[in-house]
């Protein structure tokens, strides 16, 4: 009898229920039996601010190190979490068709961002979110917040907050989009690179699980995610830099929408490129794009906004 596919994930409801829908298309496309195992990581029980805790790595390198020693076999880590430096002996092996990658607003009384009261509490973590609210509504108090994406709610429920920003992806994968008041469109609002989409990551030497994770993998949503990568490794923005990265379908082709913000959300710097699919599907596309919309916010004055590292060369 076939041993069954160990695939690794974090314990989080939300985490849980994406690695349950790669077990069971993994399984619906090679007849394998997927079990999870889950491990549990720094980010699961550190509490405080997200990028003073290192950034979303630390949802990333215990699963890692557990592939590594042979806990499992894959694992399903959200690609917006993963650092953009390759780890060796692993490898990305499929990218499952993505969700949405939109922002949304959780706001009590269902409002908007705009209907907000004057100096209403927002919470949210992350340094981009937080400048892209100000530069809509500088009058917000916001303030960081963590938590799983329930405890996020239950927060805006009990008043502790009057609204809170979240990934679509997160909440339409565990049934809650109900909680949504206000969807944020990608043009005006791009959101972290990846967002959305899920990396399926498995060891360099295991050539058989590679080719049984490689059935599931979508070339549209490998190819997008792969481009806001490369932007996000080219400026060397670290976790704390607010930069906005999305590339989305409009019209038959790729809308690439690159923004970098202040940290007040008092300016920013924004690119913007419209491709053909066919392009992006080539690794030298894949670079040559990214690296002129990275001349083009540095040659703007990204670097003056936020902590980037990269240069335009």
């Amino acid at each position: 009898m076939t041993a069954p596919l160990r695939l690794g994930t974090r314990a989080s409801l939300l985490a849980t229920t994406q690695s349950g829908h790669v077990a069971e298309a993994l399984s619906a496309a090679t007849g394998r039996t997927v079990e999870l195992v889950p491990i549990t990581t720094a980010g699961d029980v550190l509490t405080g601010p997200l990028a003073q805790l290192g950034g979303t790595g630390v949802f990333v390198a215990a699963l890692r190190e557990a592939l590594l020693r042979g806990e499992c076999d894959l694992v399903v880590h959200s690609m917006k979490d993963l650092p953009t430096a390759p780890v060796p002996g692993l490898t990305i092996a499929a990218v499952p068709p993505r969700e949405v990658a939109a922002d949304v607003l959780s706001a009590q009384g269902g409002l908007t961002l705009d209907s907000l009261p004057r100096e209403a509490g927002v919470g949210s973590g992350s340094p981009r979110r937080v400048a892209q609210l100000l530069s809509r509504r500088p009058d917000l108090v916001v303030a960081g917040i963590r938590g799983n994406v329930d405890t996020r709610l239950r927060k805006v429920e009990d008043g502790e907050f009057d609204a809170t920003v979240l990934a679509e992806a997160g909440l339409t994968r565990i049934g809650r989009v109900g909680a949504i008041s206000e969807t944020f469109a990608l043009a005006e609002w791009p959101t972290s690179a990846g967002q959305g989409a899920l990396a399926v990551e498995v060891r360099d030497d295991d050539t058989e699980t590679q080719e049984l994770v490689a059935q599931i993998d979508d070339a549209h949503s490998r190819h997008t995610s792969f481009l806001e990568r490369a932007i996000l490794r080219l400026l060397e923005a670290g976790c704390a830099a607010p930069v906005g990265i999305s590339a989305f379908d409009e019209e038959g082709q790729v809308r690439l929408v690159a923004q970098v913000y202040a940290l007040d959300g008092s300016r920013s710097v924004r690119a913007e490129r419209r491709v053909g699919w066919d392009e992006i599907a080539h690794d030298d596309d894949r670079e040559r794009i990214p690296a002129s919309v990275v001349a083009e916010l540095l040659g703007g004055g990204a670097a003056e906004l936020a902590d980037l590292t990269g240069s335009a060369s």
